[in-house]
């Protein structure tokens, strides 16, 4: 079977994301902002394909979702907005141990029973063009599904357990409508590490753990409090390092005895183009060039909100993909970060995505590793 215990071990299989092609936005009339996502389209597969390369380089297997090439194919969410593209495997999928964890909005039995229901599917098994009328759940749930066909057709013959989980599986007293983000799941051995978000209730982070803890009962949970993706804030590179942007008050106590690189100065303060954008966009998104086209701006803002997040919580030099002890895949040059992975007899290989900070995600976002050789080890036995 596939597995991932630690995700230093040696990658094998990896899934990479893919975006919409270039003629998917023909339905755009305005000129300059369609010119601008057929450039878009065109260099995050031109870059999608370099990451594959390298990866492949490596031995890794690599597979990628499905994605509906025609706008008119599409449905549209229940605000008007597209649907954003299968970019991020990372934020809906995870291998844990030997169990294969797919995200969806529901809880587990609403899942499994729109799945396997045809009452959503047109005669060729396909997600119907629903329009604005699209049941935001259901729809998020078939397309993910059927995006996904790739990944589950790869692990399935495997012998994976197969399970959908969701936030409202662990918080079974208390309702959220965000389905269990698996990129705020970092695997060390028997430890699991959950980072904290924006929820949309309170939550007490000692119910967060207990909750966890009883959901994956057979690890040790703790809860890291990096307020966005773990991977935007920390990656535990090999056992013993960490790279960190900025610093989280309990390390000691989850990482106790542990080497924490932090990166100061890491702000996008230096960049000033981003910053005469972010008056305009809060932050949320920078394609270079495109400071001034207030048409492309405008047009983002109002149907494609949904695809960008905040760039400000993602760092290129935390957000990397470990190959295994020796190598590891990043989206830039940091010479902190560098020296420290030459102390550690680490070799870092860059692979740039251009437009990351539209898409707002770097490498490890775009990947889900789905097997790695080893077996599960215990790096804390004095937590026993």
């Amino acid at each position: 079977m596939y597995n991932v215990h630690q995700h230093w071990d040696p990658l094998k299989v990896c899934a990479v994301g893919r975006s919409y092609p270039p003629q998917f936005y023909d339905y755009i009339k305005n000129k300059k902002v369609r010119d601008v996502f057929y450039k878009i389209a065109e260099e995050t597969e031109e870059d999608l394909q370099k990451l594959v390369n390298k990866l492949e380089s490596f031995g890794v297997q690599t597979v990628r979702p499905d994605v509906i090439e025609n706008y008119k194919d599409v449905s549209f969410i229940h605000d008007g907005t597209i649907k954003r593209p299968p970019m991020y495997p990372r934020d809906i999928t995870a291998m844990i141990g030997e169990t294969f964890y797919m995200t969806a909005p529901g809880n587990k039995d609403s899942i499994e029973k729109v799945i396997k229901s045809n009452k959503f599917l047109n005669k060729s098994g396909q997600i119907p063009h629903w329009g604005k009328e699209a049941l935001h759940g259901k729809f998020n749930t078939l397309s993910y599904y059927q995006e996904l066909q790739p990944l589950l057709k790869l692990v399935e013959p495997q012998g994976n357990t197969i399970s959908f989980a969701n936030y409202q599986d662990i918080f079974k007293d208390r309702v959220s409508k965000e389905p269990m983000n698996t990129a705020m799941i970092s695997r060390i051995g028997k430890d699991l590490y959950f980072g904290t978000e924006v929820f949309d209730h309170p939550v007490d982070f000692t119910q967060y753990k207990n909750a966890v803890s009883e959901f994956f009962s057979e690890y040790r949970c703790h809860v890291v409090d990096t307020q966005g993706h773990y991977d935007s804030v920390f990656c535990p590179v090999i056992p013993g390092f960490i790279v960190s942007l900025k610093e989280v008050k309990n390390y000691e106590e989850t990482f106790p005895g542990w080497e924490v690189l932090y990166l100061p100065n890491q702000s996008f303060d230096a960049i000033p183009e981003f910053m005469a954008l972010k008056k305009k966009n809060y932050g949320k998104w920078w394609v270079p060039g495109q400071e001034l086209n207030d048409d492309f701006t405008e047009y983002v803002e109002k149907w494609m909100k949904n695809w960008v997040g905040h760039v400000e919580e993602t760092v290129f030099d935390v957000n990397m993909l470990v190959i295994d002890k020796k190598n590891v895949l990043c989206n830039g040059y940091n010479q902190q970060v560098f020296d420290a992975f030459s102390r550690h007899g680490i070799t870092p290989h860059i692979v740039n995505m251009r437009h990351r900070y539209f898409w707002d995600g770097g490498i490890h976002c775009l990947t889900s590793d789905l097997h790695r050789e080893g077996t599960q080890n215990d790096y804390f036995p004095e937590r026993d």
